[in-house]
């Protein structure tokens, strides 16, 4: 069971199994922080560790259900000739479930943003379900774990090395989702950014689904510079805002 620890390649596995299992992280970290916005403030951070504790503990079943996980690459139907397995099946429901929980939370956002709207709007944030918003913490858990985890099974040969990957992971998210929601409510127009992130994901996931695979690297390429010039965007408004103050 710990014959990798004597194995170079093992480490070196592990390195890289992390660092991209954090990446991965960062999406299911986001979309977090913005679900638990709509709970009471004293809500938001249990339902955040109950949330990445449901994570971590389906990243850990799907990870020892390895014979479980090699047949859902099986086709289990066909579409137009499109073969569509229990991985391909789960990918698509969950992109999608992703672009409309995003597009709804847009739509959110811009009704609180327009002063036209700002009575009518459904549902504000702090009176959300608490066992609802659960549920939907637990859904996009799903989603994100089948991903973290088939990339955790064809990066690894060592069930001990893709659990560590995992767990530091799951760590990492525990430690900073709570920074990463504060920052997002204190910049609306990142929180607007973040559920673009979310409607590119989603389209990702369902693509990936259908057998049309998007490089991840153009993904995470796209989302690091758009991510630059909303930070570019900020200074200029800080900038603007102390010219104002001083003026």
């Amino acid at each position: 069971m710990f014959e990798w620890i004597a194995q170079p390649e093992a480490w070196m596995a592990l390195a890289t199994l992390t660092a991209l299992e954090v990446v991965l992280g960062i999406d299911n970290i986001i979309f977090l922080a913005i679900l638990v916005q709509r709970l009471p403030k004293e809500q938001q951070k249990s339902a955040r560790f109950i949330g990445l504790t449901l994570a971590l503990g389906l990243r850990l079943v799907l990870l020892t259900s390895l014979a479980w996980l090699v047949k859902l690459t099986a086709d289990l139907f066909t579409v137009l000739g499109q073969g569509i397995s229990g991985r391909d099946l789960v990918l698509i429901l969950g992109g999608l479930f992703l672009l409309v929980k995003a597009t709804m939370e847009i739509g959110h956002e811009m009704d609180v943003l327009d002063p036209a709207h700002e009575l009518e709007v459904p549902g504000p944030p702090g009176n959300a379900s608490y066992p609802l918003m659960l549920v939907q913490i637990g859904l996009l858990d799903l989603v994100f774990s089948l991903d973290s985890v088939i990339t955790a099974v064809g990066m690894a040969d060592h069930l001990p090395v893709m659990v560590i990957a995992v767990v530091i992971a799951i760590i990492f998210m525990m430690l900073f989702a709570g920074a990463v929601g504060d920052f997002i409510t204190k910049h609306p127009t990142l929180k607007m950014l973040a559920l673009s992130f979310l409607v590119l994901v989603g389209t990702a996931l369902i693509a990936d689904g259908l057998e049309f695979h998007i490089p991840k690297g153009y993904i995470y390429f796209a989302m690091a510079f758009s991510f630059g010039v909303e930070m570019l965007n900020q200074r200029v408004r800080a900038r603007r805002a102390r010219h104002r103050a001083n003026a």
